[in-house]
């Protein structure tokens, strides 16, 4: 099976399984087969791209309101003050405190800061 991300402006608006029947020539998978699939069924305007459920090429997995670039797909940022890093995950702007598996933190957007929960 392959799947297909509809990104409209930049964005996720869903994503969608292929069959491979669909998708592969003599046993070769052609994303563009699968994007003129998709066109004809759904022609809702937004642009088609594969992506991968291992997330073995473009990064990640798309997801419904992440973002592509022309390169790769980012899930949804979580937070204004976080970072897309080089393999397109958000980070923030101060490492998550770790420590032992018995603290819990959550991130506080309005102090940019992790707290101890």
């Amino acid at each position: 099976m392959a799947h297909f991300a509809e990104v409209t402006d930049g964005i996720v608006t869903r994503v969608v399984v292929v069959a491979d029947a669909v998708t592969t020539i003599d046993g070769v998978e052609d994303e563009q087969l699968g994007v003129d699939f998709l066109d004809d069924l759904l022609p809702t305007g937004g642009a088609w791209v594969q992506t991968s459920y291992n997330s073995t090429f473009r990064h990640n997995m798309a997801g419904q309101g992440g973002t592509w670039d022309g390169t790769g797909f980012a899930p949804a940022q979580p937070y204004p003050s976080w970072t897309l890093d080089a393999d397109y995950q958000w980070q923030p702007p101060t490492p998550y405190p770790g420590g032992d598996d018995l603290t819990a933190y959550y991130w506080d957007e309005d102090t940019t800061a992790w707290v101890q929960a």
